[in-house]
């Protein structure tokens, strides 16, 4: 099994040097304002203002969110802890990203799994709205690379960890606060 992470992290890396090194793009300022909406403000002003203005899903969907939102920091915290996975810029030596991260460890991202999370609410609320929220999703998650303080698998991971907490925020909601 180490070797698979082995081989995993190999891959990360010179997929995240092919981006890096090979690619230098112009996307600073832009790449940080996507990663910005991602901080996790936004999502819950929406939340908010959909439980007070929206009067057919909006509180089930802030209800679904707080479960979900619990179950995924709390599963993150744990993943970040116990993998414990340096940063790109602790690794390469001579790589140095564009942000200060928030806290040391990479894996997983949880820029990225807040994102998916709240993609998929608006998805299963609000279907109209999943391609546009699904691709904002995926565009914080590649900033987060593009910045430099995650590796690709970070952002998988981060989209697979905050999926399963929007279907466990959803499947538990109604059971916990009945008749969603």
């Amino acid at each position: 099994m180490n070797n698979l992470f082995e081989r995993v992290h190999q891959l990360d890396t010179l997929a995240f040097l092919w981006l890096h090194v090979t690619k230098r793009f112009p996307y600073r300022k832009s790449v940080r304002w996507v990663s910005r909406t991602g901080d996790g403000h936004l999502y819950a002003l929406i939340c908010l203002a959909l439980a007070f203005w929206e009067p057919e899903h909006g509180s089930a969907m802030a209800l679904a969110a707080t479960l979900a939102y619990c179950l995924d920091i709390s599963a993150y915290l744990v993943l970040k802890n116990v993998i414990r996975r340096d940063r790109p810029a602790m690794k390469i030596d001579f790589y140095e990203a564009w942000i200060t991260p928030s806290d040391q460890f990479s894996f997983p991202s949880g820029h990225t799994a807040a994102a998916f999370l709240f993609a998929a609410l608006v998805a299963s609320f609000y279907p109209v709205m999943a391609v546009p929220c699904y691709l904002w999703a995926s565009l914080i998650g590649a900033s987060r690379v593009l910045l430099g303080v995650h590796y690709p698998s970070d952002i998988a991971a981060g989209a697979l960890l905050g999926s399963g907490a929007a279907f466990f925020g959803l499947y538990l909601a109604p059971i916990i606060w009945g008749g969603l």
